[in-house]
This record gives structure tokens, sequence and C-alpha cells, in this order.
């Protein structure tokens, strides 16, 4: 049971599922190309945040097994989050006909911040291997830290997108919470009260 739950290749091919039944679905024409970009560009928001939760999660909690566990895979997380994203705008263009029809429309606002995201998703998706970790050094987390401006301009897009902040605010409150937890403890931790009768 601890070789399965533990198997690098069953974790991603659970996060590669969604888009399996997606892409069959659309390669029979049970689901249109314009129905292929809302559940992939909201996977890849899913996994982007599934894979910023863990950080603050594990320096509110400590050293836990499960969060042990998950900060080993949350490297894939990205990486499926990145996936999902360029699969996004691969259908995208292909709903769009023509890259002059997806060039027109990149001066608008709810579409360039994806553009912007997926451009930050990039470099982040091309180093999250040992290889590039031993190459870039201390760079390596300075690329990796691209994950909070890259967040940040999804939630425009997604924001922006749908024309209501509810759904994409309603996903990204608990990564903003958590955030704030681990900033307020860590104040309190650098500014003790006095205590009393001192």
């Amino acid at each position: 049971m601890r070789t399965i739950i533990n198997s690098v290749s069953l974790f991603w091919g659970v996060l590669a599922l969604p888009g399996l039944v997606l892409l069959y679905g659309w390669s029979t024409g049970a689901i249109l190309t314009m129905d292929m970009l809302h559940p992939t560009g909201e996977t890849s928001a899913r996994l982007m945040i599934a894979a910023m939760l863990i950080g603050p999660l594990a320096g509110l909690l400590g050293p836990r097994r499960w969060l042990l566990w998950l900060l080993a895979r949350r490297r894939a997380l990205g990486v499926a989050a990145f996936g999902y994203a360029a699969a996004h705008l691969a259908f995208y263009g292909i709903d769009m006909g023509s890259l002059r029809a997806v060039l027109g429309e990149l001066p608008i606002a709810s579409i360039w911040t994806g553009w912007l995201a997926l451009a930050l998703m990039l470099p982040m998706a091309l180093t999250s291997n040992q290889a590039a970790m031993k190459r870039l050094r201390a760079g390596w987390k300075r690329v990796q830290q691209l994950a909070y401006p890259a967040a940040v301009l999804t939630l425009l897009h997604w924001w922006l997108i749908h024309d209501g902040a509810i759904a994409a605010l309603v996903h990204f409150a608990p990564l903003a919470l958590l955030w704030l937890a681990l900033a307020l403890r860590q104040t309190f931790k650098s500014n003790p009260s006095p205590q009393a009768g001192v």
C-alpha cells in the first residue's frame, strides 16, 4: 500500500486524469473547443493554488508526515498547473481560428493577464527538476518566486474573463488567508509582547 501511495507515476497519472477525460470528450465531439477553455483554465489555477498552499501550511503546522509527502510533490503540481495552462492557451488558439484573431485580442486586459501569467509560469516549469536546482543553486528559488506574480495575474485573468470576482476570490482566498496567518505569526515571533510584571 505504501508503495502505491508513494508512486510518482501514479501521482502524475492522477494529475493527468482530468486532462485525459477532457481530451477524450473533445476528440469525440462531445465537448466543444470553446467548452475546453473553462475547465483547463480552472484546473491550472487550482493546481497552482494547491502547490502554493503547501509551503505556508508547512510553516504554520510544522513537519507533519502528510505535509512532507506533499512537499515532495509540490514541483509536480506546479508543472501540471503549467501543463493545463498551456492546454488552455492551445484551445483558445484553436477556438479563435487564426493567429491574427489571437493577436487582435492581446491588448484586452482579460487576455494579456493570462498571457503574462503563462509567461511567468514557463521558467518555473522548465526549472522544476533536480538538474536545474543544482545548476541554478540560490538562483533557483528566485525563479520559483515568480509563482507569486503569476498567481496574482491568474486571479486577475479569471476575474476579468468571467466579469465577476466571486469564483476567483473563493479559490484564492485560502491562499491569501494562509499567507496572512503566516505573516502575523512571524510578526508576533519577531516582536513578542512583554510579559506582565516584568
